[in-house]
């Protein structure tokens, strides 16, 4: 979908920590929107299906300085996604149109090469067939497909979605989509207003502003995949935990360097 300038659009998140509670109706959002099936009883952890998965972090200290964050994370939509490269069957696939990294469950053998590529840990794996409790299938998304046992998937922020509003555009006669006519369940739930969607294109966009905003902060920005997921907090412990074990090493060797210019 092109907008009024004839530029492919480049749809991203902000989410700000410092508003997130962690109270998990993201999560929720993101399973039933998508038909995220639940797995057996007495599976673990390892066995779920979490598009959208809250961790807590701490600082690290103990009681009363101690802090805690919650930090929602989907895939993070990676403009250099490493997942793309690994696949063999061509299963994943960046759309140039929307900047979203597609996964295609039809294509996927199962090999799990794009879970062991994912440095966020953000792709899951369909060990089960999906089932539901009896007359549960009836609330389903009819716009979604539920995938089946044997392929990975991941947050595609809510494909379902984007074509129900194309599909709305078109009957309008319009290619372009309106601010705000595209918005992925996890964007739309969240109590607290933590979560901005929108086309990174679009300088006169809210999530374009707070992308650039100095409490912005990207995960494991220096492995250069680009993820077009931005994290907000005004704590700089917070942002810190964004870092990748390389931007730690660089800024030791940094101070070392500032340390014998200046001894």
């Amino acid at each position: 979908m092109e907008d009024r300038d004839g530029k492919a659009a480049r749809y991203g998140m902000v989410i700000d920590l410092d508003r997130c509670t962690g109270c998990g109706a993201c999560m929720t959002a993101c399973a039933v929107e998508n038909n995220v099936a639940v797995p057996p009883a007495g599976e673990g952890p390892n066995r779920s299906l979490t598009w959208m998965r809250v961790y807590r972090v701490n600082n690290g200290r103990r009681f009363p300085e101690q802090r805690t964050v919650c930090v929602p994370i989907p895939c993070q939509q990676c403009d250099h996604a490493p997942c793309i490269h690994v696949c063999p069957v061509t299963a994943v696939q960046l759309d140039p149109r929307t900047g979203i990294v597609a996964q295609v469950p039809e294509r996927c053998m199962g090999c799990r090469y794009c879970m062991a590529a994912c440095p966020y840990h953000a792709r899951y794996f369909n060990w089960f067939d999906p089932v539901w409790p009896e007359g549960m299938e009836n609330t389903l998304n009819p716009d979604v497909s539920p995938r089946m046992r044997g392929v990975a998937e991941k947050c595609n922020f809510c494909h379902g979605r984007l074509a129900r509003a194309r599909d709305r555009a078109a009957a309008e006669g319009r290619r372009d989509l309106r601010p705000g006519e595209y918005l992925p369940a996890c964007a739309e739930a969240c109590p607290h207003g933590a979560i901005v969607f929108g086309d990174l294109n679009d300088p006169g966009s809210d999530v374009a502003r707070l992308h650039d905003d100095p409490r912005a902060f990207r995960l494991l920005d220096a492995l250069g995949t680009g993820p077009k997921i931005t994290y907000l907090s005004r704590e700089g412990w917070v942002r810190r935990i964004g870092k990748s074990r390389l931007d730690l090493l660089r800024a030791d060797r940094e101070s070392v360097g500032e340390v014998r210019a200046h001894g």
